[in-house]
Parts: C-alpha cells; sequence; structure tokens
C-alpha cells in the first residue's frame, strides 16, 4: 500500500464516481487505491492527516505522506498518470486560490450539475483490489 497513492472521493457523487473510473481506466500500473469519503478506511486516515469533513465538497489524494485537496491532488494524480495528462499540470502556474475558487464552484453544485447514489459505489470483483475496505 505504501507504494500507492490513496484517493479519498465523495461515494455518493456521480462526478467523483465519473473521476475515479477515469483514474482506473488511465493507470495500468495500479499506483492509485481508492477509498469513499464514507467508508471507515477514509474516516480512519482523515483522522490521522487531521482533515476534517468540512471539506465535503472535495477529494483527497495521499502520496508519500503528504495529503494534497482539491486542485493540488487533481493536478498531482494528473502528474502520475500516463499519456499527455502531465501535460495538465500548467495549470500549476495559476494561483491557488484561483484554481480552488473554480473547483468549489464545481464542487458546490456537483449534484445539482451530477446527480447523487442512494448509497458509495461498489467495486465490481475486478477492481476490489484497487478500494480500501
Amino acid at each position: 500500500m505504501e507504494t500507492r497513492n490513496i484517493i479519498i472521493f465523495d461515494g455518493v457523487c456521480n462526478l467523483c464516481n465519473g473521476a475515479v473510473n477515469f483514474i482506473i481506466k488511465r493507470d495500468p500500473k495500479q499506483i492509485f487505491c481508492f477509498t469513499p469519503m464514507q467508508s471507515q478506511a477514509a474516516k480512519d486516515l482523515m483522522s490521522r492527516y487531521s482533515l476534517v469533513n468540512d471539506y465535503g465538497d472535495t477529494f483527497f489524494l495521499i502520496k508519500l505522506g503528504k495529503c494534497y485537496t482539491r486542485t493540488d491532488a487533481a493536478l498531482e494524480i494528473c502528474k502520475d498518470l500516463p499519456g499527455l495528462w502531465p501535460l495538465l499540470r500548467i495549470f500549476s502556474v495559476l494561483p491557488r486560490s484561483f484554481r480552488d475558487y473554480c473547483y468549489n464552484w464545481l464542487g458546490s453544485r456537483r449534484y445539482s450539475l451530477f446527480g447523487k447514489r442512494d448509497t458509495c459505489m461498489l467495486p465490481t470483483e475486478d477492481l476490489r483490489s484497487r478500494f480500501l475496505d
């Protein structure tokens, strides 16, 4: 697990689930694993990293003992995906306050724009190893 990066996401958010599926399809080396924010594993990690749940409109990336949020997390994930995705790191030249303002705007509207599930996503048997219990 120490060589894999952990993504904590909102398990009932359709946008977040779409992002997880996007990453899975582009992560052939399986360096990312996932846990929904609603799981005990996520709660334990959030406690360990002193993350409070008022970040309900974001996701977290835990990589090499460091926690990233919002656009920093998204850009850090892009850096580790194969292909041209690392080029998106060019957006890191923009001030974090501006990037995160845009991210927060979308995050606060994600349920109304993309919908919400009644329960967290259940991974298929093939993907089970990619998720923390």
